[in-house]
């Protein structure tokens, strides 16, 4: 199956190919369908892209349900989501009858007054016994009134702790949702979300620089040692990237072996001597089974760099760091290559895992 394609001379836009692969497999286009399929295209879990590509066009919601809720917990969260929003807005209407209670006690204790007003206005009427009634009527109302705008606030308060429990829930599930599971760094999601958001500003396009780095021949780990290993290799990887970068930088892992860093207020010397850092640190990390003795290593990393001041958007950013990349990949591994004008990059990424 082929992706859809962009315009000659124009980067692909993942999100309609991954839309177009769905309609013509016949998926249902529904979030957690589109969640799945996006998670497949970028390659972010080679088990799960072969067994999206088994089921082919004869996929139920059911099976691919199944699938969902096996790789990615944070589809379970979907629900959960829905369930908080429904829980906040009950809290809000709650509240806004709140109000028009109190607006509508408001309203009366006004009236009572101007009627009180009134009647002492009225010379004709016995002042005694018009003064009696009315301080009577006025020391209820106010009774009332008061004892409902202390229940009010009691109330309003309570409804204020009951929301903000609520709003926690849903920071908590959109952490979750921009989380990877295995690494526990950001995921493409949300490194995606990042990356836009460079452009927002000249000051921040110009000083920002995006590191893409992938693991050097890790196809052969997983093939030699089986996936599970090379899970662990994976989390190992996503640390020692984490621990040698500062508490501000940005970090995801945005595929099966790969890597993206956005670091800010640095220069393009700073994203290189940090890409080195991270690559001298890795290269110097033993991967080795303690109970069999067997060695995994050495694992090492290829990066590719570009400052977003040499893009013009986000996807072209990415797409040049990627074909830097791929040069530092050609040209032997276990290096950093910054991207310059004429670097190329002879083949693309596709449907399949894009492997290196």
């Amino acid at each position: 199956m082929q992706p859809a394609t962009s315009p000659k001379g124009q980067a692909p836009d993942i999100a309609a190919q991954v839309t177009f692969a769905m309609r013509i497999m016949g998926i249902a286009p529904i979030p957690r369908n589109y969640e799945l399929y996006y998670e497949a295209y970028i390659g972010s879990n080679p088990r799960l892209t072969k067994e999206l590509a088994a089921l082919g066009s004869k996929a139920t919601q059911e099976e691919l349900d199944e699938i969902g809720a096996r790789y990615f917990a944070h589809i379970h969260h979907a629900a959960g989501v829905e369930r908080a929003h429904s829980r906040l807005a009950a809290q809000l209407n709650d509240l806004l009858a709140l109000m028009r209670d109190e607006q509508f006690a408001l309203e009366s204790y006004n009236r009572v007054l101007g009627e009180a007003a009134d009647n002492i206005n009225n010379k004709s009427a016995a002042s005694v016994e018009i003064l009696r009634s009315a301080v009577t009527l006025l020391s209820r109302a106010t009774e009332d009134t008061m004892s409902q705008g202390k229940e009010l606030v009691e109330n309003v308060s309570l409804k204020s702790v009951e929301m903000d429990v609520i709003r926690q829930e849903l920071d908590e599930y959109k952490r979750i949702a921009n989380t990877d599971s295995l690494t526990r760094l950001a995921n493409r999601r949300a490194f995606d979300e990042k990356l836009s958001s460079v452009y927002n500003s000249d000051q921040i396009k110009t000083y920002t620089g995006l590191l893409i780095a992938d693991i050097d021949h890790f196809k052969k780990v997983n093939d030699t040692f089986g996936h599970p290993v090379g899970d662990k290799i994976l989390a190992t990887v996503g640390t020692v990237i984490r621990s040698n970068l500062r508490r501000e930088a940005f970090v995801a892992r945005t595929g099966g072996e790969e890597f993206a860093i956005i670091l800010n207020d640095q220069t393009v010397e700073e994203c290189v001597q940090v890409a080195d850092r991270i690559r001298t640190a890795l290269a110097n990390t033993p991967f080795k089974n303690s109970k069999t003795g067997v060695n995994y290593g050495p694992i090492t990393l290829s990066i590719g760099v570009c400052q977003a001041s040499l893009a013009e958007d986000p996807v072209d950013l990415y797409n040049k760091a990627d074909v830097a990349l791929y040069c530092a990949k050609n040209a032997g591994r276990n290096r950093t290559m910054l991207f310059e004008d004429g670097m190329k990059k002879d083949t693309g990424r596709n449907w399949l895992l894009y492997r290196r």
